[in-house]
Order: C-alpha cells, then structure tokens, then sequence
C-alpha cells in the first residue's frame, strides 16, 4: 500500500503536469501570433509530453492502490515580450519541475518507499533532457540576438520535432 503523503506528493505532481502542459500550449498560441509556427509546433509537442508525463503519474499511482485527486489547475500566462522571453521562462519552469521532482524523490526515501523511489528515477532523467533542450534553445536564442534571419532559421528547425512516446 502506498503512503498518503506520497499519494499526495503524487497528485500534487499530476496537477503541475498538467499546468505545464498548458504552460506550453499557450507559450504555441504567443508563437502563432507571431507567425513562428516552428516554434509553435515544438511547443505544441512539448505540451502533448507534459500531458504524457501527468498520465504516467495518475496510472502509476492507481497501480499502486492510490486514489488519484486532480486540483484546480492555474491559469498560465499568454503574452511574452520576444520568443528568448518564453523559453527562458520554459527553462525557469523545467528547473522547478525538477526541484519538485526532486523533492518527491527526497520524500520517498524517508518513506522508504522505493517502488515509487525506482519509477521516479525515470522523470529525473527525463528532467535533465528537458533543462538541456530547453537550455541549448536559450543559447541559440541569444546567439542570434536580434538577426532575423536566424530566427527564421531557428523556426524552421524547431517545425522538425516529433513526440517521442514515453514507456
């Protein structure tokens, strides 16, 4: 049987899950709006994983005998000064996606709950790709500074991701 305050942590982390994924479909709207429909794409995909990783949580914690309970989920913001604004602010989010994972991992282990210890495991990794694309985007984002050009460039090579399913 698993622990209520891990049960709680879980639900907790399904609700920002959530949240990210239409943290990152509104950052898509701003994109269309601006005609970055590359840009768009990646983040309509990145909301689409999000979204992914909210139903590996529910399904895990209903494996495990939890009761699953989905908070009210905040309302994101839509209106960004320039797309280096939105992906450092993606990148703001991912750190503390990971700090809250973290912290989940940090409870688990003084629950010695290590099931939930080992299917963490996998979000921690996958949090360290997400800092790392997220990041590299940033730099790229500041390298061209204000050169259309390789934001054009940019778009066109973001409009190339595919969703990856996740096992």
């Amino acid at each position: 049987m698993i622990k209520d305050t891990i049960v709680q942590a879980i639900n907790e982390q399904i609700t920002r899950e959530m949240y990210s994924s239409n943290l990152y479909l509104s950052m898509a709207g701003y994109f269309q709006s601006v005609n970055l429909s590359g840009f768009a794409h990646w983040m309509r995909i990145q909301a689409q994983e999000e979204m992914l990783h909210a139903n590996k949580f529910f399904d895990y914690l209903l494996a495990r005998g939890g009761k699953t309970k989905i908070s009210a989920i905040d309302e994101p913001p839509f209106n960004w000064d320039s797309p280096l604004d939105v992906f450092e602010a993606s990148y703001k989010h991912e750190q503390f996606v990971t700090e809250c994972i973290g912290k989940i991992a940090d409870l688990t282990m003084k629950e010695s709950d290590h099931a939930t210890f080992s299917m963490l495991q996998w979000f921690i990794t996958e949090q360290v790709e997400e800092e790392a694309n997220v990041s590299e985007i940033v730099e790229k984002l500041r390298l061209i500074a204000d050169f259309k050009g390789g934001l054009i460039m940019m778009d066109a090579e973001l409009k190339q991701r595919v969703l990856t399913p996740i096992v």
